[in-house]
């Protein structure tokens, strides 16, 4: 459950967005940057972004998330109309010091999968009820969801938001993320 906050004009070198707060019953603030009018719109582009302080705000090339988050910007502004949904969950949702953890545990030679469990955490934590919440608030017909991870997909599907396209977010590896682009792919079945 979401409750509207407030909302704001969000000029960027992305386009012209709105940015909405929203707070989910776990007391937690979430944003929704909006380029256009999404409101009862069929196949609006959405991302859901997951939080990332490494790497899209500090810059690491450790992951692609910065990189994800940029060029769905970019798409977005470029688009008549889409939403980026930016959820407050660190590090798959293991949070940050957690994540630095694990961080620690992949500089000893694991892959992110295996320092996640190596804590006793799950590989991935994140939920995606509150995105589901923010696409109905909306009354958005069916998305174009920019993602390349099948969960997203069938999460949503399964509780009643209409994909009609998945639109993958393809960034070329780095000598820093290619270890882990490759477990995403390979151990959790990320679509590239």
């Amino acid at each position: 459950m979401i409750e509207f906050y407030s909302k704001a004009r969000l000029p960027s070198r992305f386009g012209s967005f709105e940015i909405y707060v929203f707070k989910n019953d776990e007391n937690k603030d979430h944003a929704v940057i909006v380029h256009g009018d999404v409101r009862g719109k069929s196949d609006v582009p959405v991302r859901i972004h997951s939080e990332c302080l490494t790497g899209d705000v500090l810059g690491s090339m450790r992951c692609d998330c910065r990189d994800q988050l940029i060029e769905s910007l970019k798409y977005i502004g470029s688009q008549p109309y889409g939403m980026l949904i930016y959820m407050r969950q660190e590090g798959r949702g293991i949070g940050l010091l957690n994540k630095i953890r694990a961080y620690n545990l992949q500089d000893q030679g694991l892959d992110t999968v295996e320092a996640n469990l190596e804590q006793g955490l799950p590989v991935d934590e994140r939920k995606y009820d509150y995105a589901v919440d923010v696409i109905k608030y909306f009354n958005i017909e069916s998305i174009q969801l920019i993602t390349n991870n099948p969960e997203k997909l069938k999460y949503l599907e399964e509780h009643g938001i209409k994909i009609t396209k998945r639109i993958p977010i393809i960034i070329p590896p780095t000598k820093f993320d290619e270890f882990y682009l490759e477990t995403k792919r390979e151990r959790m079945g990320h679509l590239f």
